[in-house]
């Protein structure tokens, strides 16, 4: 019975550090809104910008959200927000601070009325007719955005 017992402790510490040893060497994906704050900092805080992030690059902290405000150093944004898989579309513009509650459920409404299906369709689309990507340097690492066209930076359209 000791004999036993010794046996299953000493296969569940093995298996312990088997997964700790695995999970050393996975890499974590930053968050999303580490990725929006890193890109719109590193443009310098444009006036709009508008681009896609894959899913599987970050983890998705801001699910739900459809319309709301993002600060950004002494700027204030409004982010327009959906998911369209395999993607994430944000649209920023930088904007004064307003109440967005009314928009985000008004947002939130029209996609679980439509079941999505526009997002999906939006996300497919997307597959084909991004034809720009740049890298965006997060604490976790780089990540890579993508865009339909290059944008102007700085530009006010």
């Amino acid at each position: 019975m000791y004999y036993t017992y010794t046996m299953i402790m000493h296969n569940r510490i093995n298996i312990r550090k088997f997964f700790q040893f695995s999970n050393r060497n996975q890499i974590i994906p930053p968050k999303a809104s580490d990725v929006l704050s890193c890109y719109l900092k590193q443009c310098q805080q444009p006036p709009w910008t508008s681009y896609f992030v894959k899913y599987s690059s970050v983890r998705d902290d801001q699910w739900g959200k459809s319309h709301f405000n993002w600060k950004v150093g002494n700027s204030n944004y409004h982010i327009l927000r959906t998911g369209c898989y395999p993607y994430i579309k944000y649209h920023c513009t930088k904007r004064p601070f307003q109440n967005l509650t009314m928009d985000d459920y008004f947002f939130r409404f029209i996609k679980v009325f439509n079941l999505g299906i526009p997002c999906l369709a939006y996300g497919i689309a997307a597959i084909f007719l991004i034809k720009h990507t740049e890298p965006v340097d997060t604490p976790n690492g780089i990540i890579k955005i993508y865009f339909l066209y290059p944008e102007d930076k700085g530009s006010k359209y």
